[in-house]
Protein backbone atom coordinates (compact mmCIF):
# COMPACT_ATOMS: atom_id res chain seq x y z
CA UNK A 1 0.00 0.00 0.00
CA UNK A 2 1.15 3.53 -0.99
CA UNK A 3 2.72 5.97 1.78
CA UNK A 4 0.37 8.49 0.27
CA UNK A 5 -2.65 6.73 1.95
CA UNK A 6 -5.05 9.38 3.16
CA UNK A 7 -5.56 9.87 7.41
CA UNK A 8 -9.46 9.99 7.09
CA UNK A 9 -9.06 13.42 8.71
CA UNK A 10 -7.82 16.25 6.82
CA UNK A 11 -8.02 14.42 3.28
CA UNK A 12 -4.15 14.29 2.96
CA UNK A 13 -1.19 11.64 2.57
CA UNK A 14 -0.68 10.98 5.91
CA UNK A 15 3.49 11.23 5.19
CA UNK A 16 2.89 14.86 4.71
CA UNK A 17 1.32 15.01 7.91
CA UNK A 18 3.88 12.58 9.51
CA UNK A 19 7.08 14.23 8.18
CA UNK A 20 5.77 17.66 9.93
CA UNK A 21 5.27 15.89 13.10
CA UNK A 22 8.43 13.93 13.06
CA UNK A 23 10.15 17.74 12.12
CA UNK A 24 8.33 18.97 15.08
CA UNK A 25 8.98 16.25 17.85
CA UNK A 26 13.09 16.70 16.79
CA UNK A 27 13.18 20.12 16.81
CA UNK A 28 11.10 20.66 20.58
CA UNK A 29 13.16 17.59 21.68
CA UNK A 30 16.73 18.84 20.79
CA UNK A 31 15.76 22.43 22.09
CA UNK A 32 15.09 20.81 25.17
CA UNK A 33 18.03 18.81 25.28
CA UNK A 34 20.32 21.96 24.79
CA UNK A 35 18.68 24.14 27.22
CA UNK A 36 19.30 20.88 29.96
CA UNK A 37 22.69 20.41 29.36
CA UNK A 38 23.50 24.54 29.51
CA UNK A 39 21.22 26.94 31.62
CA UNK A 40 18.59 23.91 33.23
CA UNK A 41 21.39 22.39 34.78
CA UNK A 42 22.28 25.08 37.29
CA UNK A 43 18.58 26.25 37.47
CA UNK A 44 16.63 24.02 39.47
CA UNK A 45 13.62 25.78 38.66
CA UNK A 46 13.49 25.58 34.87
CA UNK A 47 14.49 21.91 35.20
CA UNK A 48 11.85 21.36 37.22
CA UNK A 49 9.23 23.12 34.46
CA UNK A 50 11.20 21.00 31.80
CA UNK A 51 10.85 17.96 33.62
CA UNK A 52 7.03 18.23 33.52
CA UNK A 53 6.54 19.72 30.35
CA UNK A 54 8.44 16.44 28.71
CA UNK A 55 5.84 14.11 29.28
CA UNK A 56 3.35 16.74 29.18
CA UNK A 57 4.73 17.39 25.49
CA UNK A 58 4.74 13.90 24.66
CA UNK A 59 0.07 14.00 25.45
CA UNK A 60 0.01 16.72 23.66
CA UNK A 61 2.24 15.20 20.11
CA UNK A 62 0.54 12.30 20.73
CA UNK A 63 -3.27 13.64 20.78
CA UNK A 64 -2.14 15.59 17.49
CA UNK A 65 -0.95 12.87 16.01
CA UNK A 66 -3.76 10.51 16.89
CA UNK A 67 -6.32 13.04 15.41
CA UNK A 68 -4.67 13.46 12.38
CA UNK A 69 -4.52 9.80 11.57
CA UNK A 70 -7.77 8.73 12.09
CA UNK A 71 -8.66 9.41 15.62
CA UNK A 72 -8.52 7.29 18.93
CA UNK A 73 -11.05 4.92 17.51
CA UNK A 74 -7.94 3.33 15.14
CA UNK A 75 -5.19 4.90 17.39
CA UNK A 76 -5.70 3.19 20.49
CA UNK A 77 -2.06 2.62 21.92
CA UNK A 78 -1.79 6.69 21.09
CA UNK A 79 -4.77 7.11 23.23
CA UNK A 80 -3.04 4.86 26.13
CA UNK A 81 0.23 7.17 25.39
CA UNK A 82 -1.74 10.49 26.07
CA UNK A 83 -3.17 9.27 29.20
CA UNK A 84 -0.42 7.85 30.28
CA UNK A 85 1.60 10.99 29.26
CA UNK A 86 -0.73 13.00 31.22
CA UNK A 87 -0.26 10.84 34.28
CA UNK A 88 3.15 11.49 34.63
CA UNK A 89 3.57 15.05 33.56
CA UNK A 90 1.32 15.20 37.07
CA UNK A 91 3.01 12.17 39.00
CA UNK A 92 6.91 14.27 38.17
CA UNK A 93 5.24 17.73 39.41
CA UNK A 94 4.55 15.66 42.76
CA UNK A 95 7.67 13.92 42.47
CA UNK A 96 9.64 16.60 42.74
CA UNK A 97 8.71 17.11 46.14
CA UNK A 98 10.56 13.74 46.85
CA UNK A 99 13.73 14.62 45.82
CA UNK A 100 14.96 13.07 41.69
CA UNK A 101 15.42 9.91 42.44
CA UNK A 102 11.95 9.64 42.86
CA UNK A 103 11.34 11.97 39.75
CA UNK A 104 14.24 9.28 38.20
CA UNK A 105 11.39 6.38 39.10
CA UNK A 106 8.59 8.15 37.65
CA UNK A 107 10.15 8.58 34.20
CA UNK A 108 11.72 5.27 34.30
CA UNK A 109 7.71 3.38 34.68
CA UNK A 110 6.29 5.82 32.04
CA UNK A 111 9.81 5.85 29.50
CA UNK A 112 9.38 1.83 29.49
CA UNK A 113 5.58 2.10 29.17
CA UNK A 114 5.87 4.84 26.15
CA UNK A 115 8.37 2.58 24.61
CA UNK A 116 6.27 0.12 24.19
CA UNK A 117 3.14 2.12 23.20
CA UNK A 118 5.19 3.79 20.37
CA UNK A 119 6.39 0.28 19.27
CA UNK A 120 3.12 -0.62 18.45
CA UNK A 121 2.12 2.51 16.75
CA UNK A 122 4.92 1.81 14.46
CA UNK A 123 4.24 -2.20 13.71
CA UNK A 124 0.63 -1.08 12.89
CA UNK A 125 1.69 1.76 10.59
CA UNK A 126 4.49 -0.51 8.91
CA UNK A 127 2.44 -1.54 6.30
CA UNK A 128 1.45 1.79 4.96
CA UNK A 129 4.02 4.38 6.19
CA UNK A 130 7.93 4.27 5.90
CA UNK A 131 10.24 4.80 8.27
CA UNK A 132 8.71 2.86 11.27
CA UNK A 133 12.00 0.96 11.71
CA UNK A 134 12.65 4.19 13.05
CA UNK A 135 10.40 4.35 15.37
CA UNK A 136 10.67 0.78 16.03
CA UNK A 137 14.08 1.33 17.25
CA UNK A 138 13.13 4.41 19.45
CA UNK A 139 10.13 2.19 21.37
CA UNK A 140 12.64 -0.42 22.24
CA UNK A 141 15.56 1.90 23.01
CA UNK A 142 12.80 3.70 25.13
CA UNK A 143 11.69 0.77 26.90
CA UNK A 144 15.42 0.34 27.79
CA UNK A 145 15.92 3.55 28.93
CA UNK A 146 13.21 2.96 31.24
CA UNK A 147 14.22 0.18 32.85
CA UNK A 148 18.11 2.21 33.35
CA UNK A 149 16.34 5.06 34.61
CA UNK A 150 14.60 3.02 37.76
CA UNK A 151 17.72 1.10 38.64
CA UNK A 152 19.98 4.43 38.53
CA UNK A 153 17.20 5.53 40.71
CA UNK A 154 18.54 3.35 43.33
CA UNK A 155 21.62 4.12 43.27
CA UNK A 156 23.99 6.45 44.84
CA UNK A 157 25.23 8.79 41.92
CA UNK A 158 24.32 12.23 41.44
CA UNK A 159 20.30 12.73 38.97
CA UNK A 160 19.93 15.79 37.46
CA UNK A 161 18.16 16.63 34.80
CA UNK A 162 20.96 15.89 32.53
CA UNK A 163 20.67 12.40 33.47
CA UNK A 164 17.56 12.37 31.63
CA UNK A 165 18.87 14.34 28.40
CA UNK A 166 20.80 12.03 27.05
CA UNK A 167 16.99 9.82 26.60
CA UNK A 168 15.67 13.01 25.25
CA UNK A 169 18.38 13.34 22.75
CA UNK A 170 18.47 9.72 21.46
CA UNK A 171 14.70 10.36 20.76
CA UNK A 172 15.48 13.25 18.62
CA UNK A 173 17.71 11.38 16.90
CA UNK A 174 14.99 8.90 15.85
CA UNK A 175 12.75 11.37 14.76
CA UNK A 176 14.63 12.97 12.78
CA UNK A 177 15.97 10.09 10.69
CA UNK A 178 12.31 9.07 10.19
CA UNK A 179 11.40 12.53 8.77
CA UNK A 180 14.48 12.65 6.51
CA UNK A 181 13.72 8.89 5.53
CA UNK A 182 10.59 9.91 4.96
CA UNK A 183 10.82 12.49 3.01
CA UNK A 184 13.78 10.58 0.56
CA UNK A 185 11.06 8.11 0.28
CA UNK A 186 8.51 10.27 -0.81
CA UNK A 187 11.09 11.95 -3.39
CA UNK A 188 12.26 8.80 -4.63
CA UNK A 189 8.11 7.67 -5.15
CA UNK A 190 7.48 11.68 -7.08
CA UNK A 191 10.40 10.52 -9.46
CA UNK A 192 9.46 7.41 -10.35
CA UNK A 193 5.55 8.26 -10.88
CA UNK A 194 7.06 11.32 -13.44
CA UNK A 195 9.47 8.81 -15.34
CA UNK A 196 6.84 6.25 -15.62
Amino acid sequence: MSAAVHNGYSGQPISGWLKRYYFTRFAFSAAWVAVAFSVAKSTPMLAAIMLVGYPGWDAIANFADAQRSGGFGRNKAQLLNVVASTITAIAVAVALGYGMNSVLVVFGIWAGFAGILQFATAIRRWATTGAQWAMILSGAQSTLAGFLFVRMASGTEPIGITTVAPYAAFGALYFLVAAIWLTVSDARKGTLRTAG
